[in-house]
């Protein structure tokens, strides 16, 4: 089973707090940059292995881009390590400049004796009865190509662009695995916590560019699931900044995780 590590092709330069991710296509967004699931990602790659503890909170600020081709160098900071807790950042640049920076709480689980889940997953039908949902035709290979993706709930990009869509739900929902089954973690989810962009053209009935300026994970439980199913929710678009979330769970309705964003939006009218 692959890891989030080798997914991304992340390494350690002389240790731990130092890092390496080379931008190769595969790991971009259509437009040719890092896919901002993928930054967030190998930020919690690197400081996880740095502090020897899972993933309990973390947020991205994307400040510029990564372009394919580049190389992307991730500095780790273990700003306070607690008896449970340790607070970290880590900063990554391209060619010295600052390109993300991510800031996270990271922290072994303890036993106590209350606790609970309180929302629940969507009723959708399984992956294998939703159709594909296919990335546009934009010529280049992209992280896109390397994730399955099931249309559970919402419309399809070829409906988006038909001129026809009228506003609609904003709750959508997607099934989305990786070939060769990435193995869950909060890398991983990460990375499928970045489709909450994807959900703005649903409410609008149009086609939209969602630049993401944040990408926050909290992390609630891990388990063994070949599909994840994004429950995804956008809560506001007004003056051309919107606002959503997702709650991603397990195949088994496992709650793994939440996510959320905030986005730069401009209508996408392609031909």
């Amino acid at each position: 089973m692959t890891d989030a590590r080798q997914f991304l092709g992340i390494e350690p330069l002389a240790d731990d707090r130092h890092w390496r991710l080379e931008v190769v296509p595969e790991l971009t967004t259509p437009g040719r940059f890092l896919f901002g699931g993928c930054g967030l990602a190998a930020a919690l790659v690197a400081l996880e292995a740095a502090s020897g503890r899972p993933t309990v909170w973390s947020t991205a600020q994307y400040l510029s881009y990564a372009p394919t081709g580049a190389t992307l160098d991730l500095t780790v900071t273990l700003a306070a390590e607690g008896r449970r807790v340790t607070q970290g950042r880590v900063v990554g640049y391209v060619d010295g400049a600052e390109i993300l920076t991510v800031n996270a709480a990271v922290g072994s689980a303890a036993p106590l004796e209350v606790g609970g889940v309180w929302i629940a997953p969507p009723d959708v039908p399984p992956p294998d009865e939703c159709p594909p949902r296919r990335p546009l035709n934009v010529g280049s290979p992209s992280i896109f190509d390397r994730i399955d993706v099931r249309l559970a709930r919402g419309r399809t990009f070829e409906e988006l662009r038909s001129g026809d869509a009228i506003p609609g739900s904003a709750d959508s929902a997607l099934w989305a695995h990786v070939p060769g089954h990435l193995e869950p973690s909060a890398a991983t989810l990460a990375i499928l916590g970045d489709y909450v962009s994807g959900g703005v053209s649903q409410p609008i009935g149009r086609q939209v560019m969602s630049r993401s300026l944040d990408n926050t994970l909290r992390m609630v439980q891990v388990e063994p699931t070949e599909w994840v199913l994004c429950d995804i929710r956008v809560q506001a678009l007004v003056g051309g900044y919107a606002h959503g979330i997702a709650s991603l769970w397990s195949e088994r309705g496992t709650l793994l995780a939440t996510a959320s964003q905030s986005m730069s939006v401009r209508l996408w009218d392609l031909p």
